[in-house]
């Protein structure tokens, strides 16, 4: 009889985030698969979780995932972890995830914590309909990209490093209108959050004058809606 894998969301900056299911879900499997495996077991200190763990990322899950699935068809319980959020969400996840069902296993995910949908509600853009975009391409497409996002009606959400983001504000800036809003969170659930919010010129004048720092979460209004009046907020 097959096991099955568990896709385990983890606090991106409280530990309080952390549900009593998600708890009772690594103390309960043969084996936690983790990102980084000396961040999690931060977490598995704090909750007092004594479960096996196992590094499983980006640079050895092409490696790993034939050893695993042969685990899983065995009977294994396997809960698969990402440093911060719901793995298989801009993290390892999806390979395992997709090889598993392809192989008749059972495959459980838990709701819990991930970084862009409080952004988004934090913004106050309309979400009835929206587009999550992961990370930006570091080089090719990256320009085509934004000039795509300059005409669509969509909110879009992406995810942006601290040494980048100012960067990119002025490249939306260059295709999009002046009067085109954009929300800027960091640091979502931590000590030092903030948001942002105004048209593209006011954010980028805000992050000029303040050292970004943390990890950030950016949302563009769609065209539709920039000749909305908005109220300009940090907070």
């Amino acid at each position: 009889m097959s096991g099955k894998l568990y896709l385990v969301p983890t606090p991106i900056g409280n530990l309080g985030d952390m549900t009593y299911r998600a708890v009772a879900v690594l103390k309960t499997v043969d084996k936690i698969l983790a990102e980084d495996t000396r961040t999690t077991k931060v977490l598995l200190n704090h909750y007092e979780i004594s479960t096996t763990l196992e590094s499983f990322h980006q640079h050895n899950e092409h490696q790993k995932l034939n050893y695993l699935i042969g685990e899983l068809k065995q009977g294994k319980m396997l809960a698969q972890v990402s440093d911060a959020g719901t793995p298989g969400i801009s993290d390892p996840g999806f390979l395992l995830t997709r090889m598993a069902l392809q192989e008749g296993i059972s495959v459980e995910v838990l709701p819990g914590a991930t970084a862009f949908v409080p952004a988004l509600l934090k913004s106050g853009f309309p979400l009835h309909s929206f587009c999550f975009e992961g990370f930006l391409p570091h080089k090719k497409g990256r320009q085509t990209k934004m000039k795509q996002w300059a005409a669509d009606d969509h909110t879009i959400v992406f995810y942006e490093s601290p040494h980048k983001i100012l960067k990119t504000l002025k490249q939306l800036a260059e295709f999009c209108s002046p009067h085109r809003k954009v929300s800027v969170s960091r640091e979502i659930t931590k000590k030092f959050e903030e948001t942002v919010t105004g048209t593209l010129p006011f954010v980028i004048e805000h992050f000029t004058t303040h050292n970004p720092k943390g990890e950030f979460v950016v949302v563009l209004e769609g065209s539709a809606y920039e000749t909305e009046e908005v109220e300009e907020v940090s907070e």
